[in-house]
């Protein structure tokens, strides 16, 4: 055919160790691809169950602790904040990532170590608890791949990993993530995390 270049096929010859390391790329960047749609899938079920309201409804109003308040969710959470006086903390200017309990992770500590932390001779105790849930600056999802660890308002880290597709905070699960607020993010944990 006048005008057509002619076709040439180079051969390649990739040995077994060359076709592995592609292999493993290939595998490795489609991990990397089903961790952000899963934090992706996270974030956006965030509108179900409340949280949607929740997030539009407060986004630009309501600063970490009416936001948490407003969900209905952390009543155990707030009385917390409320006898460690770190209310007005979490109310400030932040930026703040807040790893957050609901009552039912509450509820899976042993009994009556909630109302002992409440005690108002156990507040340090209960403030480096509380501190534990909180990095400083704002920690989307999608940043959480990046990371393997983060250093807590109470001064120990954190150690972040995604096992199963699933993000766990030291031994807790994200179960709902990015909840923004004025002043950070929320992320819903189901294990209250304890400092070393």
């Amino acid at each position: 055919m006048a005008g057509v270049p002619p076709v040439t096929f180079s051969p390649t010859f990739d040995t077994p160790k060359t076709q592995e390391k592609e292999m493993i790329n290939r595998i490795s960047n489609i991990a990397k691809v089903l961790v952000v749609a899963q934090f992706v899938l996270i974030a956006s079920t965030a509108t179900a169950g409340g949280y949607g309201d929740m997030k539009s409804k407060y986004k630009a109003k309501a600063d970490i602790v009416d936001t948490a308040v407003a969900a209905g969710q952390f009543s155990t959470l707030a009385a917390a904040l409320q006898a460690a006086d770190l209310v007005d903390t979490l109310k400030g200017d932040g930026p703040f990532t807040v790893f957050a309990p609901t009552d039912e992770a509450f509820a899976k500590l042993p009994e009556g170590t909630v109302e002992e932390l409440l005690k108002p001779e156990n507040r340090d105790q209960l403030v480096s608890v509380l501190t534990y849930h909180v990095v400083p600056g704002k920690v989307a999802a999608a940043d959480v791949v990046k990371i393997t660890e983060a250093t807590t308002v109470q001064g120990s880290d954190i150690s972040i990993a995604v096992v199963d597709g699933n993000v766990k905070i030291d031994d807790a699960t994200v179960v709902k993530a990015d909840i923004g607020a004025s002043n950070g993010i929320i992320h819903v944990i189901d294990n209250v995390i304890l400092p070393n």
